[in-house]
């Protein structure tokens, strides 16, 4: 598994053995990055790779402009293999790896900014993306204006009171599905 774009095109990722982490492919993050580009909400944005595994969806976010990533994942070996790569991309500096349940959260603290852009890819049919949006959104972690990208088994429904949806696109087994917080 490589970056697709950005600073870090072509370097490779540290990718787990087994199958307890699906890493996004190359080519479905290449898809969702043209989509990002196209909507103007990667540059400079503060980015959360919320169920993160190897981090790839955040260190791409990094490599193709935007500012800051903080990384969440609830599995230790995930935690690890995430901070090995944000290490060998030498992006320390703009990232933060925190070892949480996306879907129950923390508050924000005062030295952690609010996300502009969240990645949502937790494991297929186990319908956690609604408990996630909202314990980002009552933990205060979401800008006003944040942009959703969720990551689904083709067949998964998607519902959340407080996300609307605006597009949707599959590609083979996955469906990427793609929102905004409602006001």
């Amino acid at each position: 598994m490589r970056i697709t774009g950005g600073i870090h095109r072509s370097r490779k990722l540290e990718t787990p053995k087994g199958a307890a982490v699906r890493p996004t492919s190359d080519k479905v993050r290449q898809a969702v990055f043209n989509m990002l580009k196209s909507r103007d909400v990667l540059a400079d944005a503060v980015v959360i790779d919320a169920f993160c595994g190897t981090g790839a969806l955040g260190l791409e976010a990094l490599s193709q402009g935007a500012m800051h990533c903080i990384f969440f994942d609830s599995n230790k070996s995930s935690v690890q293999l995430c901070k090995i790569n944000v290490e060998a991309l030498k992006e320390t500096e703009r990232s933060d790896v925190l070892f949480q349940d996306s879907t129950k959260l923390k508050m924000r603290s005062g030295d952690m900014p609010r996300a502009d852009l969240v990645f949502l890819d937790p494991p297929y049919n186990k319908n956690l993306i609604p408990s996630a949006v909202q314990s980002l959104h009552d933990g205060d972690w979401l800008s006003d204006n944040a942009f959703f990208v969720m990551e689904t088994d083709k067949n998964e429904k998607v519902a959340s009171d407080i996300i609307h949806i605006t597009d949707e696109k599959t590609y083979g087994d996955t469906k990427i599905l793609l929102g905004f917080l409602k006001s």
